[in-house]
């Protein structure tokens, strides 16, 4: 299948904007530029597509919080018809170090509560995921804090 579904991990909002907890957004903000794409306002999410090479990208933030993303999710997967093998959620991950990433074809939630929603709303792990380091060098609860230059920064 020539269909793929890349969730980038987030919340909605000004306030959230340039936070650490907001990564997989930016990453996805990144990939859509490069496809020359935008995104719009759509049902739990804001939405874009792409194609590169025959192959569809279907890109979205939701709008649900990281608390509820497994809603999102699952709609476009059901929506688009994308099996799991073809998903990838992007998303913040405090225990790498600032700038590591690390992808893997399928997992736990490793208490992350967007993959957690995830994982129960599908019933599964079995999706990758790429997991961005923004690193544990803040007070607890601070990966909110806006950075306006965190990522210029890192």
């Amino acid at each position: 299948m020539n269909k793929f579904l890349i969730v980038g991990l987030g919340n909605p909002g000004e306030e959230y904007d340039n936070t650490r907890h907001n990564i997989g957004f930016n990453i996805l903000d990144s990939f859509a530029d490069s496809l020359k794409v935008w995104f719009a306002s759509s049902r739990l999410a804001f939405t874009a597509e792409g194609k590169v090479k025959n192959k569809t990208f279907f890109l979205i933030k939701p709008t649900t919080f990281m608390n509820l993303s497994g809603k999102a999710v699952n709609y476009y997967l059901q929506k688009e018809k994308i099996p799991l093998e073809n998903l990838l959620v992007i998303t913040d991950d405090v225990a790498l170090p600032v700038g590591q990433i690390r992808i893997r074809p399928k997992g736990s939630d490793g208490g992350h509560n967007g993959l957690k929603s995830i994982n129960e709303v599908i019933d599964s792990g079995n999706y990758s995921r790429l997991r961005f380091g923004i690193g544990n060098e803040y007070p607890k609860g601070a990966q909110q804090r806006r950075t306006k230059n965190y990522f210029a920064e890192n």
